[in-house]
This record gives C-alpha cells, structure tokens and sequence, in this order.
C-alpha cells in the first residue's frame, strides 16, 4: 500500500554559509534511513559540522540509473530518504530531476525542504527585474549546441538566468556577447553568501573586458537583462536551419569550391572542419 511507503525528502543546503540550513533540513537529516548525496564528501562535511551520524550513498549523474532504482526499492521497503546536492536544492540542473520522477511514478511521496536557491539568491542581488524571469541552468560545452541555445532566447524579454562554471566562463560570455550584444546588461554572481560573495553589475561588453585580465574563481551565477524588443536574427545566422550538408551546398552554389565551403561552414557553426566535411559526404 502507498501508505507503506517512505517519503523522498528533498532537503535543500547551504550554497556557502552554513548559517543558512533550516531547523527542519537538520531534523530531517537526522532522522532519515539514508541520505542520497551529489557528492557524499562535501555533504559528510556538512553532517559532522551538525553532529548528524547517517547512512550516506552516492547519487549523481554518472549513477543515477542504477541507484535510482536502488533509491526507489528502499522508499518501496517504507524507508525514508532525503536527496542532497552539492549546495542549494536538488533538482535543480541536478540529476534529483529524475529521481523526483521516478518516485512519482512508482506512487512515492516526495516533498521539499526548502531552503538556498543560487539562482534565486543571485537575481534578487542583481539589480535587474524579477518580476518574469527564465532559469536556463547551464550552457552546453559544445560551441554550436551553446550558441543555439542562447539564440533561442535572445529575443526573450525575460530576465535569464545561467550557471557557469569558471573555466568556461570568457567563452561563455563571449559568446553572450556576439549572440545578445555588448549592450545587454549583466550580473555575476561568486561566492554567494560567502564572506568574499562578489556580485558584479555590468554589461556583456564590460565582463568581456574585465575577464579579459581577471582569472574567474569559483561557481558563477549569470543574471542578464532580457531583450527590450524583438530583433531581426543576424546575418551570420542565416544557417540556423540548415544541416551541415546544406550549409556546405549554399556557399558552393555561391562560387566556393567545396574545400572552401566546408571550411566557411565549419566557420560559421564553430566547429571543426571535420566534422563538417564528415556530415557532407555521409548525406
């Protein structure tokens, strides 16, 4: 019977200062069978700091298949489990995403303790409206699949929302730059509710520069002015619905040789010429 069930607890963590854990996130902690941890280093830390003793497993992406299912037998036993990430709330760019899904189609209760939310907590900081705003998570590796993606929003008039991590961060903004222009207005967020916590308020253009000299450290939350009105797609986006192969066909009909054109493709999509020469001769 459900009610033979346990509960999925959803328990939501500090994204910096501890200060910050709910009264309730630590009951629960310390009364659950098992607690399902992104990374069960970094949430030990936390646990020994509260002097809570529990059964930790690891839950992230690489395993969330199999200990999903490992998750779900438990919950169906009428144990009860709470789901951790790294910091903030699971299920948010967390793979707690599919285990939330997979308890609600098996009939298990899942409910929220709710608490640090870095996307959240960066907006309100970032001077920008907060009335209609859009949480994009992060933006893929690849240059194409990126630059896809912000084209897709370029023209939302909401306030968007980004996770970035530092090593990616100059590409990313970027690319921002290109895609929305310099003028859009930025905010980046580090080191959120830290004693060093740095919100910088400027635009694409401004942030280019700045980490043009400045090495970026630590966790980034991008808060980015949405679009003021619709603006007509740029002429370097004249492909976007094209495949490889007929990107290629278009510059060829125009003159090129097909050397020439694989590379003008390659150019404009921002991958290697190798991959477009690939997708033209496997058509």
């Amino acid at each position: 019977m459900a009610d033979e069930n346990g509960i999925l607890y959803l328990c939501a963590t500090p994204i910096g200062n501890l200060g910050d854990v709910s009264k309730r996130c630590i009951e629960i902690l310390g009364s659950v069978d098992l607690i399902a941890a992104e990374d069960t280093r970094r949430t030990l830390q936390l646990l020994n700091h509260f002097g809570i003793t529990k059964a930790l497993t690891s839950y992230h992406e690489h395993n969330k298949k199999a200990k999903g299912e490992y998750i779900l037998k438990l919950l169906k036993e009428g144990k009860n489990v709470a789901q951790v990430s790294d910091a903030g709330t699971p299920a948010i760019s967390d793979p707690g995403e599919d285990l939330v899904r997979l308890c609600i189609e098996n009939g298990i209760t899942v409910t929220s303790v709710p608490g640090p939310v870095a996307g959240i907590t960066a907006l309100v900081l970032s001077g920008l409206p907060t009335g209609r705003y859009a949480f994009e998570g992060f933006l893929s590796v690849n240059k194409r699949h990126r630059r896809e993606h912000l084209q897709s929003v370029r023209n939302d008039t909401h306030t968007l929302i980004f996770y970035e991590a530092p090593h990616k961060l100059r590409t990313t903004l970027e690319d921002m730059r290109q895609v929305l222009g310099g003028e859009r207005r930025i905010a980046l967020a580090r080191e959120l509710t830290k004693v060093h916590e740095e919100i910088i308020r400027t635009t694409l253009d401004g942030a280019v520069e700045y980490y043009s000299g400045k090495a970026p450290r630590g966790e980034y939350v991008l808060v980015i002015e949405g679009a003021r009105e619709a603006q007509p797609e740029p002429e370097e986006c004249f492909w976007s619905g094209m495949s490889a192969a007929e990107h290629v066909e278009h510059y060829i009909s125009r003159g090129m040789d097909q050397k020439e054109a694989v590379k003008a493709a390659a150019a404009d999509r921002g991958v290697p010429k190798r991959e477009v020469y690939n997708e033209y001769h496997n058509r």
